[in-house]
Order: structure tokens, then sequence, then C-alpha cells
């Protein structure tokens, strides 16, 4: 995620480690590689020479603490200024309104379809919500077939009408079916076009002024940069939505989208896409973006991803096997279910303080467990839950079995026994040993 920019920015940052100072000169030569940076990622000219004259203005004059050194204090200031620049602080969705409606709208492959799918399992898993999805795209078949089968993964109802070309008339319909069902929200979601036409325009408004929803909310492909930010200008000038739904941002994005386009219709992004799951789906943070964007992590949502996902009931099942030594191949399978879970792996990786930029050029396949699981499942269920068995002539029947090798085999098979001592370790509150064992390992 905004991996280039990323890069660009460290590296203009860079410029200033080493002054004891932040000067006109040193700042300047700064600054303009920075606005280099924000143009490489597509971010509008006038946006961008904006920004660095911000920063510019907070940045001269101030004294350097002894604790920060210039490069470190141009970091703060740039990472405000960024936030300030993606919207300032975290806008939530309007859940009011009996049912709630939301009306999706965008340009066709920007992923709305998808988008529709993830927001309706979001408020369904976490805010408790009974969702009726609605499909008005009337003019392509497929996109019906779409939302059923996203429907369908999801576990939510999906109102279609065959047949009716109206859309108008479907999305009333849909909303009287939702209070007859008691569905408290209603999710549209409307027709693409691959341009901005007058006909989709029309459509939509009508639709927009038929069911006056509570929120209406324009899907944009994070991808197509500064494209995105005039097309939601476009939309927005007919609409005035309430606010941008980002996705493929676990893409190949030049992050142009995200920087540019609240200042130019001056409405919040609400969610992000990260990636081809239906768990895929973040509330925006601009504060915790630009952190990301900086190379500073996410420790915030890393740990709401985790806590997400952990099972108290389960956790207590693991903490009486880790006591009685009963740990098993079985657990350790379902632990690696719960990270999976949390998102795709460069994501997740990208989120650890300093890490993400060390691993940037490490190619992390999303199906990094793929070989773990493959010898796991190869095992039988008595070597499953007592490891200590697995000799020499099980590990090759394993790694045939897997189609893994006797070495991978033996590796996982050390790095599981490893992880059952630390966890042994911290459960017996022995700090101390893990500490030492830490040290020795160094």
């Amino acid at each position: 995620m905004f991996s280039n920019l990323s890069d660009k920015l460290d590296k203009a940052i860079h410029v200033l480690k080493g002054h004891g100072q932040i000067t006109e000169i040193n700042v300047a030569e700064t600054l303009k590689e920075v606005r280099r940076a924000l143009l490489d990622a597509d971010v509008n000219y006038k946006i961008a020479k904006e920004f660095t004259v911000k920063v510019k203005e907070k940045a001269i004059g101030q004294n350097v603490l002894t604790t920060l050194n210039p490069g470190q204090l141009l970091v703060k200031i740039v990472k405000d200024e960024l936030t300030e620049l993606m919207g300032g602080e975290t806008v939530g969705i309007n859940l009011g309104g009996s049912p709630t409606v939301i009306l999706m709208s965008g340009l066709q492959g920007s992923g709305k379809t998808t988008f529709s799918g993830k927001l309706a399992n979001f408020l369904k898993t976490k805010k408790s919500k009974q969702v009726l999805l609605v499909g008005c795209d009337v003019y392509r078949p497929a996109a019906i077939n779409q939302l059923r089968v996203v429907g369908e993964q999801i576990g939510v109802e999906v109102y279609a009408e065959e047949g009716n070309q109206n859309p108008v008339e479907i999305s009333q319909n849909a909303i009287k079916h939702a209070k007859a069902n008691g569905k408290n929200v209603v999710i549209i979601d409307t027709a693409g076009r691959l341009a901005v036409d007058e006909q989709m325009m029309t459509e939509i408004s009508n639709i927009h002024k038929a069911v006056n929803p509570q929120e209406t909310l324009f899907v944009v492909d994070s991808m197509t940069g500064q494209d995105a930010v005039n097309t939601a200008k476009a939309f927005n000038d007919v609409l005035n939505f309430e606010g941008v739904i980002l996705t493929k941002l676990d893409g190949d994005t030049r992050g142009g989208a995200a920087l540019s386009i609240k200042s130019v219709v001056d409405k919040p992004i609400k969610f992000i896409g990260t990636g081809e799951k239906m768990e895929a789906i973040d509330v925006f943070h601009p504060d915790r973006m630009a952190e990301r964007i900086l190379g500073m992590g996410d420790v915030v949502s890393l740990v709401e991803r985790a806590q997400e996902q952990y099972d108290e009931e389960e956790a207590r099942k693991i903490q009486k096997k880790i006591a009685k030594n009963q740990f098993g191949f079985d657990d350790f399978l379902k632990q690696i279910q719960q990270i999976k879970k949390m998102g795709n792996m460069k994501d997740l990786i990208g989120m650890i303080p300093g890490v993400g930029k060390a691993m940037k050029d490490v190619d992390i396949d999303d199906d990094a467990f793929k070989g773990i699981e493959a010898i796991i499942h190869s095992m039988t269920p008595a070597e499953r839950s007592t490891p200590s068995m697995i000799n020499a002539s099980r590990k090759k029947r394993i790694a045939k079995g897997s189609g893994t090798s006797v070495q991978e085999v033996n590796q996982l098979m050390k790095q599981f026994n490893q992880m059952s001592k630390m966890m042994k370790m911290m459960q017996g509150g022995g700090g101390k040993k893990m500490m030492q064992m830490m040290k020795g390992m160094k």
C-alpha cells in the first residue's frame, strides 16, 4: 500500500538527516523532493504545492527539541499535514432511519458490487444489523448474479426483480420488502458505466430522490489515481454524496486518489477495501494512513484486527492444553486460521513499524501458510494431537503426502517445539527464563 510514495518521501526527508537545524535552504531542498513524490503519486499539482507550502510554514522557525533531529521534526509535520489532507478525523457511517438506506454509486469496474457485499458483511457482523442487498443494475445480467453469489457467501438476502427494467421501482419495492421482513439496513447496488454519462447520472439521481438515502457512498478504484478524483467531482455535483469508499488499496496504487479526493470534493473517505475477501474492509483513519505512508506502521489497526479474531473460549481451552503439555498441531492450525482471517500477509506486515519498509522488496504470498497447512493435513489425528510420536519414517510419509521435503517437515517441527516452549514459559510467568532464552537465540 503506497510503497512507491513511502520510499520517495523517506528519501526526501533523508536529506535533512545529519543537519543540526532546519533552515530555509535545507527545508526547501527537502520539500522540492516531497512535492515531486506527491506529483509522482498522481496528486493534483495545486494540492501538492499547497501541501508543501503549509509544511514549510510550520517547519521554518521551529526549534528542534533535544529529543528530535530536523528529520524527525519534519516527519512529524508531514504526518500531521497528510492527516489533515486526508480529512483529519475518522467519519463513521450514518445508521439512522428505519430502515437505513445506503445508496452505492460509482463507475463500472470500481468494485462497487463486491464492496456492497463487504459493507453488508461489516454491518451484519460488527454492528449486528439485518441487511438487505438490492440489485438495481438492470443492464448487466451478471451484476445481479454476482450480487447473489456475494449474498450467499455472507448469508445476506438479495432482493432483485427479474424482468423489471425500472431501478427506481425496484429500489422502492425493496424498501417495502425490508420493512415487512425486519431488515434494518438496505444497501442498493446501482448500475455503473465505463465513463460518466448523462443517462447514468439521471438514473441514479432519480433513485436518490425516490428513496432519500441516509448515506450515498461513492465507490472509487484507487488505482485510477487523479481520474478517480475527477469522476468523484462529477458524481458529487449531481448526488452530493456523504462519503467516499476507496477500493483496491492492496494493489499497485500510487495514492493520488486517497491524498487528493478530500480536498477536491470536501467529502470524507469512510471505508477502504484491502483485498478480495469479504472481511477485507477497514474504516478509514486519516492519522493511521498517514503513519503507514511514512513507514511508521499501524499498530492500532493491527491490534484491532487481532482482537476481532480473538476467541476467548478457544483461548481458555488452549491455555489448559499448554498447561498439560497437550498443545498439538490441530490447535496450531486453528491459530493459523485466525491469522488468515486478519487480512493479506503483506498488508499485516506493513502495519508493523519498521518491518514493512524492510520487507518492501520481499514477495509475500497470501498463501504463505499453504505448505504448513499441507504438512499438518498429511498427519494422522494421533500425530496431530501427539507430535512427539512423529519419527523419521512418519516424517517421510508426511512429506510425501504433502508434496514437501523431509527438511520442511523438520523445520516445521522445530518451529512448533520452540513456540510450544515459549507459550509454556509465558503462561507460567517465566519471563526471566524466556528473556534468557531469547538472549541465547541472539
